[in-house]
């Protein structure tokens, strides 16, 4: 990290965090009084905004004052047709608005989420969710924190020492249902649903039954949530690099085991750990977060990790999204 000043960005990229929650905010009361300013795509699902569009030229400026040399990958300028390849430069990954379906319902769960990648590996996580006031972040190597209203002192991630999780019905996970709706997918969709949720003594085939499902519509903010320790399992397939980017260095910093495909996650369980958010576990569309796990003695303990992901993806229905 000879040539970058992590520090330096990552104190950058919360102050722009603040001014960029401040937009959303400031938005979402345009929302409301005026609802006919924003479009509407295929399904509710899947909402683009004004306030994402204005949001994210509002990051774009501030990083090329403050970085002029550096590479920049954002939702709305890739929709646009600005598809900047990820290379070892210097790069923003920038999601100005996840949860964009929460937004314009005036659900809270949603957020600013701005990774920086050096080097093609992520090393700086911000999460910025304006409505609650919560805010992750991180940098490679040196941990992973939250403040809040109530708790406006940063507090390092987990929030409380990883307790054991001795079995995969203890656990609290989440996943979403996601944009693609069709036939195909919504079938595997479910029976995935089925089998991790489902009582095997029921009849449910398969059935790993999970303590809990949560699906707060933000992939940025479940990554966030598995990081404090409030979730135990985040899982989907779909989303893009700056859905996750922030989230992946927050919660590997927070001991979090991050894993892509079923392919990777196998790989990874048989190789040294924890393992590593290459490239093509950012880009690949298919991602497993398991929170830190502790043993007895409070240590974070790996084969509990292994095994919740092995136990995860022996029930998951895998496709290749569009």
């Amino acid at each position: 990290m000879s040539t970058v000043n992590l520090d330096e960005i990552l104190e950058f990229a919360v102050e722009i965090a603040h001014q960029a929650g401040k937009a959303i905010t400031e938005g979402s009361e345009t929302r409301f009084k005026n609802a006919a300013g924003f479009d509407e795509k295929k399904n509710t699902a899947d909402l683009v905004t004004e306030t994402d569009q204005n949001t994210e030229k509002l990051v774009y400026e501030a990083i090329q004052k403050r970085y002029p040399d550096h590479q920049f990958i954002g939702e709305e300028s890739w929709a646009a047709g600005k598809q900047a390849k990820l290379t070892d430069a210097p790069t923003w990954i920038i999601d100005p608005i996840d949860g964009t379906t929460n937004f314009v319902k005036g659900f809270p769960f949603v957020c600013i989420s701005i990774g920086f990648v050096y080097k093609s590996e992520p090393v700086i996580g911000v999460i910025f969710a304006p409505f609650l006031g919560y805010l992750y972040a991180a940098k490679k190597g040196g941990g992973a924190y939250m403040t809040s209203p109530l708790h406006p002192e940063r507090r390092s991630l987990p929030l409380v020492q990883p307790p054991p999780l001795p079995s995969f019905k203890q656990a609290l996970i989440a996943f979403e249902w996601g944009s693609d709706r069709s036939k195909e997918v919504m079938a595997q969709k479910t029976r995935t649903f089925e089998r991790l949720t489902g009582d095997p003594a029921s009849g449910v085939e398969g059935g790993e039954m999970a303590l809990g499902v949560r699906s707060i519509g933000s992939a940025a903010l479940n990554f966030a949530h598995v990081a404090s320790g409030s979730l135990d399992v985040y899982w989907e397939i779909g989303c893009w690099a700056w859905d996750v980017c922030a989230g992946m260095v927050i919660a590997k910093e927070a001991g979090c085991a991050v894993v892509g495909s079923k392919a990777h996650a196998q790989n990874a369980v048989s190789s040294s750990w924890p393992p590593v958010v290459s490239p093509e576990v950012l880009t690949g569309r298919k991602y497993l977060v398991v929170r830190a796990i502790g043993d007895k003695e409070g240590k974070v303990d790996a084969d509990a990790q292994k095994r919740i992901i092995q136990t995860f993806y022996q029930a998951v229905d895998e496709w290749d999204p569009k």
